[in-house]
């Protein structure tokens, strides 16, 4: 039935981008475009399952938060009073001229246009990367601190002050020219894959309502490639999250668990979305003018291109990442690594490989998971098994908990 609580959330965070995009063209202030669109998601909540839901939501929503946002500026303003329910309700008439506003000119690009505008030169770049995911996708201040390894409160204190920079500045609320858009692609390119990121991490639980993530970020990369065909990065990242997200249907088993890429049904892997991403990144290496993006979809296609796990060309990809790390230093960067490097060198050389990291990368799950797969590998059971039960502490879901579990039992049977 797709007026159920499941639909109409999903319907409400996939029209969100879109939404708020709009309203803040019309109203050319953050906050009130963000308030007018949770006006109209307490409407359609409490009109959709009467009514049933409307041929466009984008539409609908973007129609009676302009109309809220309005009457609450004319009641601030003692100006008007809030009109009826009925006035609000009844779009019969008005939705499908709205509807095909969306679909020409007037809205064209509106997400493109919000991204640029969050992502202005006067802030830094991690507000910029931070206040977008907040506005355009509607993440959490949790999901969004969880990205970049940061705390809540030091997250919320970055937006709030993102945004106050932005209404202080007095932004132009429109579409920056093709200078100003190339001095913040950097920026709006790394929105899209931290949204990727928000869809391609969620649980086979949150797939419903998280999974629009991954297949948005995929839109506005395509947009991102049209506004700059020639740019070998964005064919880099785009390349990148769909070698990335043609995997999803084998990532989890039936009863959720979560598949490694090695133990992954490559037969359910996406071949169309795989064919697109390859032809991407032979496309950008033929401009010889390599950058993060572009080395981490070769990794990708190194992973495709083997048609099982032992085919996969592991010297290559521990190239690939050394590169990375000099373009990129990072100790994500090197933990990434350090799984190629146990391929090609064996579990010693990578776990001395992450030892230096513990400092920067102790309450990272991944981390403390790596180090007890290295530490089994090598027969130092027990401590094995303090880094997983340190990894399960610092799960971020109940499937990862519930994989690094799947090590401790294989402990348990090896030394009952």
């Amino acid at each position: 039935m797709t007026t159920d609580p499941a639909w109409i959330d999903a319907a409400l965070t996939s029209a969100r981008p879109q939404a708020v995009s709009a309203l803040l063209r019309y109203f050319r202030d953050l906050d009130l475009a963000e308030e007018a669109f949770q006006d109209a998601c307490l409407r359609a909540l409490k009109s959709w399952p009467e009514k049933g839901p409307p041929r466009d939501p984008a539409a609908w929503l973007i129609l009676v938060g302009r109309n809220s946002g309005i009457d609450g500026v004319r009641r601030r303003a003692r100006l008007q009073a809030l009109p009826s329910e009925e006035v609000l309700s009844d779009l019969d008439d008005v939705e499908a001229p709205l509807a095909e506003r969306l679909d020409g000119s007037d809205y064209r690009d509106d997400i493109l246009r919000l991204l640029f505008i969050c992502c202005h030169p006067d802030l830094p770049a991690v507000q910029q990367v931070a206040v977008a995911l907040r506005i355009v996708s509607g993440l959490s201040v949790r999901q969004i601190a969880r990205a970049f390894l940061v705390s809540e409160a030091a997250m919320e204190q970055r937006i709030t002050r993102a945004k106050a920079k932005i209404g202080q500045a007095n932004v132009a609320f429109e579409a920056p020219g093709p200078a100003e858009r190339a001095e913040r692609l950097a920026a709006v390119a790394a929105v899209v894959y931290l949204i990727f990121n928000e869809g391609y991490s969620s649980t086979v639980a949150e797939a419903d309502a998280r999974a629009p993530f991954a297949e948005e970020a995929i839109r506005l990369g395509r947009l991102l490639l049209r506004l700059f065909p020639t740019e070998p990065e964005i064919m880099g990242l785009d390349a990148l999250m769909m070698l990335q997200h043609s995997r999803a249907a084998a990532r989890f088993d039936e009863n959720g668990q979560i598949v490694l890429l090695d133990d992954q049904d490559r037969g359910l892997w996406n071949r169309t979305l795989i064919a697109e991403g390859l032809a991407l990144i032979d496309k950008a290496m033929r401009h010889a003018a390599p950058g993060p993006y572009q080395v981490q979809a070769a990794i990708a296609a190194l992973h495709a291109r083997a048609a099982n796990a032992a085919a996969t060309d592991w010297p290559q990809i521990d190239r690939l990442y050394a590169a990375l790390e000099q373009m990129n230093p990072s100790p994500v960067v090197t933990l990434n690594r350090s799984v190629a490097v146990s391929k090609t060198q064996g579990p010693e050389a990578a776990l001395a490989m992450i030892a230096p990291l513990e400092g920067q990368l102790g309450s990272y799950f991944y981390f403390h998971g790596a180090r007890g797969s290295y530490l089994k590998q090598l027969g130092r059971r027990e401590e094995a098994r303090v880094a997983f039960d340190r990894a399960i502490a610092l799960a971020n879901s109940a499937p990862e908990a519930a994989h690094i579990r799947q090590h401790l039992d294989g402990l348990a049977g090896e030394t009952g």
